[in-house]
């Protein structure tokens, strides 16, 4: 028995059966395809994983562009809105320094760009009261028929239609009468495909010109360099007015003459309106002395800084009254 059953167990275990059993042959066919499952799961995790870190990577990347961004914008902004405040120090310091305006003072020279770390700032302060006011058109809700006939010269001068005086002259009073032979009231704006309503107030900017009847964007921007906003009636710096706007605001001054009196007073501001008006020919302008002046109180202040990506505008109007200017309206962009 011993001899018979030593060389059986070594046929069992050293020679594969011929023929085996399809049990088997499932058996490792289960072994081979689980293998590879296997396999194919873990190259799925290893591609998701390197997704994911692509994708950190790229986020983090994002991240940090956009807190750069948002630092270098928060630094625009404060430069930009800290020139406002060196505009009023150095306003005070010409308020001191004597009672008139002119554009050869310091603040009145625009400065060249100034480089500052990873960017540059610039800078300016405007006379306003060298432009002519739009809100003189109305006085306590009424037109002023003098500042109306200084407005519509102003505009033939500038080969605008003087009719445009009307329109705003009905946008700006109290009263909801149309003006003869170019205003528009509510009943003008009410039939308008989008219907609204006179402002029936003075202007808040500029751009609301754009509402009025006859004004557009080219207009606006014609006017630009001769009118101003403002929220009182001021009377006209003879220091900084145009020839156009001089010659609109002074009875009887040819627009000639007008300019002859610009193209002198570079070298020889005026201190006193008294010395303006002997500069007017004869019997001009003698009784328009409430409506000049040789300072300002109103100024607009522009900022524009660049901080590595960002970049940021500032526009102030300054009233300085006493010494130091306060804010009267602000916009930052």
């Amino acid at each position: 028995m011993r001899v018979c059953a030593y060389p059986i167990v070594l046929s069992c275990i050293a020679v594969p059966h011929p023929n085996p059993s399809p049990a088997c042959g499932r058996g490792a066919l289960q072994i081979k395809q689980q293998r590879g499952a296997a396999l194919i799961t873990v190259l799925l995790i290893v591609a998701m994983a390197t997704v994911i870190a692509a994708f950190m990577a790229q986020q983090q990347g994002f991240w940090q562009l956009e807190y750069e961004n948002g630092r270098d914008r928060a630094q625009s902004r404060y430069i930009a809105e800290a020139g406002v405040d060196w505009a009023r120090a150095v306003l005070a310091d010409d308020k001191v320094s004597n009672d008139y305006d002119h554009a050869r003072e310091m603040w009145a020279m625009k400065l060249p760009a100034i480089p500052v770390e990873d960017g540059e700032v610039l800078g300016s302060i405007v006379d306003q009261q060298g432009l002519f006011n739009l809100n003189n058109l109305v006085r306590n809700g009424a037109v002023s028929a003098a500042d109306l006939a200084r407005l519509q010269k102003l505009l033939s001068s500038l080969s605008l239609p003087p009719e445009l005086a009307l329109a705003l002259a009905d946008w700006m009073d109290a009263d909801n009468v149309t003006m003869e032979n170019g205003g528009a009231e509510d009943g003008y704006y009410l039939q308008l495909p989008k219907p609204y309503r006179a402002a029936n107030r003075p202007l808040s900017e500029l751009s609301e010109l754009l509402w009025v009847q006859g004004f557009d964007a080219q207009i606006i921007k014609r006017l630009s360099g001769f009118v101003a906003v403002l929220p009182e009636h001021t009377p006209i710096n003879v220091n900084f007015a145009t020839a156009e706007v001089l010659a609109a605001v002074i009875d009887g001054l040819p627009l000639q003459e007008a300019r002859q009196i610009v193209s002198e007073r570079k070298d020889h501001p005026f201190k006193t309106v008294a010395e303006f008006q002997q500069k007017l020919p004869p019997n001009v302008g003698q009784n328009a002395a409430a409506e000049l002046t040789v300072s300002s109180k109103y100024f607009l202040v522009e900022g524009h800084a660049v901080q590595g990506q960002g970049e940021f505008f500032a526009q102030a109007l300054l009233l300085r009254q006493n010494i130091w200017a306060t804010v009267e309206r602000q916009s930052v962009q």
